[in-house]
């Protein structure tokens, strides 16, 4: 078996998945705020689009995609961060925004010389730290901090680290903590790669979910040496039909482009003509983001309520708490389990997570006001009994 393999651990929302299947045994409700799954109904438009597009005779589609599609990122592209994109050399779609992570170093890292260095900030997305293994990349995590809004400052990293480096992640607004960076963070954060020849990869996936300030790309700040990777999965719920796309520098482009053939990941046709329709349209956005405000807001005001200190999100789906004094976050996470709220203990995203607990603004208000109740009896009860020690 492959070392790098073996060496991994299991993902770790699978062990998320075997918890709920334990408390559905046990016939217990679960309220699952782990996984960013959200339940909304995808808009219809889309779904029709899809039916429409399924043929009678079933062929492979291109790598590259249709022009159509391509086209159409291009638009709302533009529309969305004023950058213009060549929708024949800067755009590709891709099988959603996980597989394109995934694979990116595979082609980008070389490892027959020094300069193979993967950097990205931790607590993370585990698929930035596991491309990198599997492409033999060396991951370098650097623990983001609360105090400077989780945001991964190259500036305080040393120079021999950088000359090492061929790739860095960035990830705003960030999973797992919400935290967005200001244009001036993405400026200063290109100039250092371009000082030093670094590929900078910016994970983009949630910068459609806001509630008041539309986040930056980094696109904005300059495409030499820059690719963005966006995703439908959260801005047009569409999880299930994987369906993204890269964007961003040419030369890197079209150089990933060419063996992009190679792993078999070219999207299906009807995925890509429902896509078209989704990234042409911004009204079921946001419809999408006025409800994830109100879950937004019920959480804040229950947070506030019970004492736990969060970071205030302004962006994603996703609110970052710390736990208790004197608990830690799988303790808490299985305190809440057995009442049928599931959350993620930090220590799930890797260095930098301990202490904190995600949530995942993911059932219905209804269910969200509901177990909010049952979380406040939870919480209460462990309080008590913590205190009695």
């Amino acid at each position: 078996m492959n070392k790098k393999v073996r060496e991994l651990q299991t993902y770790p929302m699978d062990s998320l998945v075997k918890a709920k299947e334990e408390l559905k045994k046990a016939g217990k409700r679960i309220y699952d705020f782990g996984t960013g799954d959200p339940k909304e109904p995808t808009d219809q438009k889309i779904r029709e689009a899809l039916v429409k597009a399924i043929p009678e005779v079933s062929q492979y589609p291109t790598v590259k995609g249709r022009k159509d599609l391509r086209e159409a990122i291009a638009n709302w592209f533009f529309n969305r961060f004023h950058v213009v994109l060549d929708p024949e050399t800067e755009v590709i779609p891709t099988a959603g925004s996980k597989e394109a992570i995934f694979h990116f170093p595979l082609v980008f890292i070389d490892t027959d010389i020094e300069k193979k260095k993967v950097i990205f900030g931790t607590p993370a997305y585990p698929v930035y730290e596991r491309g990198a293994l599997f492409a033999g990349g060396e991951p370098y995590p650097v623990t983001l901090k609360f105090e400077e809004q989780f945001l991964l400052r190259l500036d305080k990293l040393p120079k021999s680290l950088l000359e090492e480096t061929a790739i860095v992640w960035i990830n705003y607004p960030h999973n797992p903590t919400g935290a967005v960076a200001p244009i001036s963070y993405l400026e200063d954060t290109y100039n250092i790669c371009r000082e030093y020849g670094i590929i900078l990869c910016s994970d983009e996936c949630y910068t459609e979910i806001y509630f008041e300030t539309p986040p930056h790309s980094l696109l904005e700040v300059g495409k030499k040496g820059a690719v963005v990777f966006h995703s439908l999965s959260k801005r047009s719920g569409m999880t299930g039909y994987r369906s993204g796309f890269v964007a961003g520098d040419s030369e890197i482009i079209q150089n990933y482009l060419k063996y992009r053939s190679s792993f078999g990941v070219a999207s299906q046709d009807f995925i890509q003509q429902a896509a078209k329709v989704a990234w042409s349209d911004e009204e079921h956005v946001k419809e999408r983001r006025a409800i994830f405000g109100q879950k937004r807001d019920i959480f804040v005001k229950f947070f506030k309520e019970i004492g736990l200190e969060f970071l205030y999100p302004e962006a994603t789906f996703y609110i970052w708490v710390k736990v208790p004094n004197g608990i830690s976050s799988k303790e808490y996470a299985l305190h809440l389990l057995k009442y049928g709220i599931v959350i993620s203990p930090g220590e799930f995203f890797g260095k930098g997570g301990e202490g904190f607990f995600r949530i995942a603004l993911v059932p219905t208000i209804k269910e969200c006001m509901e177990a909010v109740d049952i979380w406040e009896k939870a919480h209460k009860e462990l309080m008590e009994k913590k205190n009695c020690r």
